[in-house]
């Protein structure tokens, strides 16, 4: 009877513990008071959580709740203070129903706000039985990873494709690109600063569809990606294309354009396989005493056309950029090669701003980007400034999006491809990897003075 009566109450205590609420930890950036997403808080025996979009962490297992708990604490250019033995970290109470908060210093020059695409983007949120801002949290599309983002304005609305996209129910997912489209900020859209609803082109049984399957062996992958008007004032999207054979290689190039009513990119036509100028990277606009034009590049742009659709869609209208680029980390004075990334005018600097990943970087080799700007979109590009770091992670393909930033463009949205790939890293971070991640850059701010030096 003893026996029976022991068994029955730790099955009512148990069953009380799991049915309370969580014990909720908010990790916030101790400059804004933003929640910051990414931070790994690890428990002495291994147990990781990782924070949501909400800076939220939601702890229910039975085995932590009424314990006293140590958990390490780092993230990806952010820190958390030594104690005297050395370890990062703070001691709580797991109490269910509870709140703890967590202030991290933030080495990063840019902000990170959120991750745009995979799945629960606001799990702890949800768990906390808290509501999260956008519209699907959980899963949209069957969307659980995907590679580099592309945008452009069309048709009054912002068109987004990636590349390589994973889905929930099979190793497999699509290989010839993904799309969506968002409404802007003045248009219905999300404040940038809090997130992106995403309505992608969807089959029927629900995942992102193929946007651009152009005939040939292996994936389709898309850069470049345009809305350009032609001489009758008539709207094209229009993106360069590259078909992949193993290990990586380019076996075919040209241009497609999109089909709004089929919802898919058609092929136009291929370039010359010799052809030395091709669109790539990402396109911007600018003005000048001789006419209108449209450039594309990456870190740099190397091409530009009269911005109309028929010079976009004849390769002899095409003119090489030779653009005067020597980066230099203006901290050690060492040069920095880049890797890819995009040019937009900051109308806040009054500058031609390039972000961009740097190749072979101190922490990862694809991981840390820098932030640089000119007079002419040709340059000089010569100082620039470490902005964020990853640590032997990739962040790479960054995309700057100018169209977000609001008054006098203060702040410039920038994101990019976060991926255990390429950094020899084994341990990727469970939802995050290979998804895309938000940043934010403060162009006030004081660190960024040495620019004008």
């Amino acid at each position: 009877m003893i026996r029976k009566a022991i068994v029955a109450s730790w099955m009512l205590l148990a069953g009380s513990v799991v049915a309370g609420e969580p014990f909720v930890i908010r990790i916030v950036d101790e400059h804004t008071q933003r929640g910051v997403p990414l931070v790994e808080l690890k428990t002495t025996h291994n147990v990781r959580y990782y924070t949501d979009n909400s800076g939220l962490v939601a702890i229910d297992d039975p085995g932590l709740l009424g314990q006293d708990v140590f958990f390490f604490v780092q993230s990806h250019g952010y820190e958390f203070p030594k104690d005297g033995f050395g370890n990062r970290g703070k001691r709580f109470r797991v109490a269910a129903g509870k709140t703890a908060e967590v202030k991290l210093k933030r080495l990063n020059l840019a902000e990170r706000l959120y991750r745009v695409t995979g799945a629960d983007l606001y799990q702890h949120t949800l768990g906390a039985g808290k509501r999260a801002p956008i519209d699907k949290p959980r899963l949209n599309a069957q969307v659980v990873g995907c590679d580099g983002a592309q945008t452009a304005l069309y048709g009054g609305t912002l068109f987004w494709t990636w590349g390589d996209t994973s889905r929930l129910s099979y190793p497999l997912g699509n290989f010839n690109g993904s799309a969506a489209v968002s409404r802007l900020p003045k248009q219905g859209g999300l404040d940038p600063a809090i997130g992106i609803n995403l309505e992608y082109f969807e089959n029927e049984d629900g995942f992102a569809q193929e946007i651009a399957p152009i005939a040939g062996e292996g994936p389709t992958w898309l850069t470049a990606l345009v809305s350009v008007k032609d001489e009758k004032n008539q709207e094209h999207l229009v993106a360069a294309y590259n078909k992949i054979k193993p290990p990586l290689t380019v076996y075919e190039r040209g241009l497609c354009e999109f089909d709004p009513k089929a919802e898919r990119f058609n092929k136009l036509f291929a370039f010359e396989k010799t052809a030395a100028l091709v669109p790539s990277g990402h396109a911007f606009r600018h003005p000048d005493a001789k006419g209108k034009w449209l450039y594309f590049g990456e870190a740099v742009p190397h091409l530009r056309l009269s911005d109309r659709y028929e010079s976009l869609i004849d390769p002899r209208q095409y003119e090489p950029i030779n653009s005067d680029v020597r980066f230099t980390n203006v901290a050690t004075g060492k040069p920095v090669k880049h890797h890819h990334g995009a040019v937009a005018w900051s109308p806040y600097r009054k500058k031609w701003i390039s972000i961009f990943t740097q190749e072979h970087g101190e922490t990862s080799y694809l991981g840390e980007i820098y932030y640089a700007e000119a007079d002419a979109p040709a340059g000089p590009w010569r100082k620039a400034v470490k902005i964020v770091t990853h640590d032997r992670y990739s962040f790479y393909n960054p995309k700057q999006h100018p169209y977000f930033s609001d008054g006098d463009g203060r702040y410039l949205y920038f994101e990019g491809t976060y991926s255990v790939m390429f950094s020899r890293n084994d341990d990727p971070t469970p939802l995050y990897d290979y998804n895309q991640l938000m940043y934010r850059l403060d162009l006030s701010d004081r660190r960024l003075r040495s620019m004008q030096d």
